[in-house]
């Protein structure tokens, strides 16, 4: 992992806050994507709103990568409608088994989080397909 000077980290909080503010979550919700400690409050969110960086080891900053990717690609896919990845990740998805894309994440954590990347991703799909047929 790279490290991150003070002001990328405050950067990149804001970034994927507002990222999950634009998906209608909770801060408890916010939490667990972002693989906070268990021992983090929903109060503190809004400390990391208003400008104190997330506490970035390696597992927290997965995610923050992962979040700004799956949101990036939302507004890559609805350029037009910012509503419309919100959407997406709220309605139950038959890939998913019915279950929504959000509880996907939710549920099963980072694995859910990079299932749900890779379906709205395709480039990262190729990727890391790519990556898992090289041999060792």
């Amino acid at each position: 992992m790279k490290t991150l000077t003070h002001d990328q980290q405050i950067n990149l909080t804001l970034r994927v806050l507002s990222v999950l503010e634009d998906w209608r979550l909770t801060s408890a919700d916010k939490i667990l994507l972002l693989a906070l400690p268990d021992a983090t409050r929903s109060r503190s969110i809004q400390k990391f709103q208003q400008g104190a960086p997330l506490p970035f080891d390696e597992i927290v900053h997965t995610h923050v990568d992962h979040i700004l990717g799956i949101g990036h690609s939302l507004r890559l896919a609805n350029p037009r409608n910012a509503a419309a990845g919100s959407l997406w990740l709220h309605r139950p998805h038959r890939r998913f088994h019915n279950r929504t894309p959000m509880s996907v994440m939710l549920e099963d954590g980072l694995d859910g989080i990079i299932n749900i990347r890779k379906e709205i991703d395709c480039s990262y799909d190729w990727i890391t397909d790519q990556q898992a047929q090289r041999p060792d």
